[in-house]
């Protein structure tokens, strides 16, 4: 033990006479040796016959084997109608099953053996990949070839990829900093591939015969790389894939060279209005810039980018949030892609009391960038914390095996991340300010908030001219607003025609007149409906009361809990077991333009110019040669077919985000001298959405202005 323990002491005493490891007073002169030369192993390459890539990385240190085909052809390759695509692709490949089993006998195929399949896609390519044990690959491999070449896209799979596709188009607007991030994206590419939104319309264009096609045109072994990585033999595991794949014919060959990019808006100042945020979501940026990682400017880049903004060590969060306390977060920079320019673009978050003051102070901060020389210990702390953080992309042979297939996928050398060190080590001080002044232009550049401008610190005026950018979601068939346009770009909707107006005071003498809709203030309703969900039919009792012309209390029974919806002039909010929490934004609109467009409150506005009726041609109800009467109720759309022998409306026609929706009302009943339909159907694209019926209904009640306040939080 003994001579254990002196061991150990002159050990210690040794290594602290090293220079390196000795006390210092400032940690500035501790002195730390060069990171080693990086010695990274590489995949075997295979190149077949038919021009499929393959790679293969042996790892034995756990039984798994794990596997992806990268196949050439994304998003950006996609009509601009038909934007979306890509991601129903992704969603309904795998779930849509093969031609020989459904996406459900899948799914209980693999989870028995705590296997995985699964397919996506990008802007650039698509993917399918496969993860496994080492003993059940030779089980599950052929499912994975299966999806790959022989997918079935069954019809309810897309369609429930579509209906996911639209919710997340009508929640899209809920989000500040997924606002700033979108429009941030069309003000620096402008009309471009890169800078597309999916809307309810593309998505509703979509058919499965467009993803069939898209397959049949993009998958072949010539446009696929492949790779595996895992506890095999290389040589056994070449074999295999040979046998699966080397019979498979080339097919089209799909284009290599990137898309060309849009053109940037004008610069200047542009606003997103949201009302329901305490903080600014603030972006400047400007297109025309970006630079490809296979330039040689690349590397000066990344040092500037990561001077500027990198973490609290970067001048953007030393001067703006911890020297003047305005920003939660502020960084950005130059990007850098593998194979198309980009952006130069910085966000920034603050409180909205300080929007105009964190502008100007980003605005100094760019100018400084260009004027404020780059000192040595910012080159060097740059160069440590990149190389530093490079360090962790090739820690292991999946990661380096991931590199490889993106080198082979954009055409760069193999050797590419083992010169990276030595070139980014080779940057001076010169070449960081020649690329500041070079792909950064504060002149050019658009500033771009998204906030609640009445809480302001100052006017956002007195940045520059504003143009309001405007994010309504576009009905099915509208077209979306371009890149920087104000709101008032939307066509104002055309006046009513006296067809419509006739056909309207039809039905406004069939549901009680003039004199007895203006005499109601408000209504009570009791109701029930069942709904078809992906899970089966939910029944759920509606109790609703509303207070014209703007005010509302639904509340909801369903097997999962009472949930009331409220919405009022001061705002709109929700009520459940678990507390009041504000409605969003989607929801909300939603909910208002479905109180706009009731019947009563239609009939009560139709001297109101902001509600338009025009008719639509005719259509045929049983036996009823009906006309289409169409409703703009002060923005919010929908069409009622008309008896119009008696003005009773048949059915009502609006559209979701689910695609077109359409009730038929099927039985009406008189109260107190107003007659409303009292039982109804729905479908949605044709298929069977619900039905619902009206028990009791009471003209004018008593309301308490109260049951529209929100309750005080707890």
């Amino acid at each position: 033990m003994t001579s254990l323990r002196m061991h150990a002491i002159a050990a210690a005493t040794a290594l602290l006479s090293l220079p390196a490891l000795a006390q210092v007073s400032d940690y500035h002169d501790i002195k730390t040796p060069p990171l080693h030369q990086m010695q990274l192993p590489q995949p075997k390459r295979i190149q077949l016959a038919n021009g499929m890539v393959i790679f293969l990385m042996e790892d034995h240190e756990l039984p798994l084997i794990r596997g992806g085909a990268r196949i050439r052809g994304g998003g950006r390759d996609v009509a601009a109608d038909k934007t979306g695509l890509a991601g129903i692709l992704g969603s309904s490949w795998r779930t849509g099953g093969t031609q020989s089993k459904t996406g459900d006998e899948l799914d209980d195929f693999l989870e028995a053996r705590a296997a995985r399949v699964e397919t996506g896609a990008g802007d650039d390519s698509s993917n399918v990949s496969m993860s496994v044990l080492k003993g059940d690959f030779d089980t599950v491999f052929p499912i994975f070839v299966d999806v790959l070449e022989h997918p079935a896209f069954r019809q309810d799979k897309v369609d429930l990829a579509k209906t996911q596709a639209t919710t997340a188009i009508s929640r899209r607007n809920d989000d500040p900093k997924g606002i700033a991030d979108r429009e941030m994206v069309k003000l620096g590419f402008g009309d471009s591939p890169y800078s597309r939104v999916t809307e309810y319309a593309t998505v509703n264009a979509i058919t499965r015969d467009d993803l069939v096609a898209f397959h049949k045109k993009y998958v072949h072994p010539n446009n696929i790389i492949l790779s595996f990585s895992g506890d095999f033999d290389a040589a056994a595991m070449e074999k295999k894939l040979r046998a699966a794949f080397d019979s498979w014919p080339k097919g089209p060959q799909a284009p290599t060279a990137a898309p060309a990019v849009g053109t940037q808006a004008k610069a200047g100042v542009y606003y997103v209005a949201k009302d329901d945020v305490t903080q600014s979501n603030i972006y400047v940026v400007h297109g025309g810039t970006g630079v490809l990682r296979k330039d040689p400017d690349f590397y000066a880049v990344q040092v500037m980018n990561e001077i500027l903004s990198g973490g609290f060590s970067g001048r953007l969060m030393n001067d703006i949030r911890t020297q003047r306390g305005l920003a939660y977060g502020v960084g950005g920079g130059v990007d850098a892609n593998f194979d198309h320019p980009g952006l130069f673009h910085i966000w920034m978050g603050t409180k909205s009391g300080s929007t105009v003051e964190a502008v100007n102070a980003l605005r100094t901060d760019l100018s400084d960038l260009q004027t404020k020389p780059f000192t040595a210990d910012e080159l060097a702390q740059a160069k440590e914390a990149i190389l530093n953080a490079y360090v962790f992309t090739a820690d292991s042979k999946s990661k380096i095996l991931g590199q490889r297939v993106n080198l082979e996928f954009y055409g760069y050398p193999a050797d590419y991340y083992q010169q990276y060190p030595v070139k980014l080590q080779a940057v001076t001080a010169d070449d960081v300010a020649r690329v500041a002044k070079k792909y950064v232009s504060p002149s050019t550049t658009s500033v771009l908030v998204v906030g609640k401008e009445k809480d302001f610190d100052k006017p956002l005026s007195t940045l520059g001219t504003v143009t309001p950018i405007d994010i309504t979601i576009p009905e099915p068939g509208a077209k979306p607003a371009a890149a920087g346009a104000g709101a008032g770009a939307a066509a104002a909707p055309a006046a009513s025609t006296p067809e419509g107006i006739a056909l309207a005071k039809k039905v406004l003498a069939f549901v009680g007149g003039k004199a007895k809709i203006d005499a109601v203030q408000a209504t009570h309703t009791v109701g029930s409906m069942q709904v078809q969900t992906p899970q089966g039919p939910m029944e759920i009792e509606a109790d609703s009361i509303i207070k014209y012309p703007d005010s509302s209390r639904r509340i909801m029974k369903t097997p999962m809990g009472e949930m009331t919806m409220i919405t009022s002039p001061d705002g709109a909010f929700m009520v459940s077991p678990m507390g009041s929490q504000d409605m969003p934004g989607s929801q909300r609109t939603s909910v208002r333009n479905e109180s706009r467009a009731d019947i009563i409150g239609v009939m009560k506005n139709i001297d109101n110019p902001k509600y338009i009726f025009t008719t639509a041609g005719a259509a045929k109800v049983g036996s009823v040669d009906a006309q289409i009467l169409t409703v703009d109720a002060d923005g919010s759309p929908v069409k009622w077919v008309v008896d119009p022998a008696t003005g009773k409306i048949l059915q009502r026609i609006s559209s979701s985000p689910r695609g077109e929706g359409v009730t038929d009302y099927t039985e009406w009943k008189t109260f107190d001298g107003i007659t409303v339909p009292v039982s109804f159907t729905t479908t949605t694209n044709g298929q069977p959405g619900g039905s619902g019926k009206l028990t009791t209904m009471e003209i004018n009640p008593t309301v308490d202005p109260k049951m529209f306040e929100k309750p005080a939080a707890k």
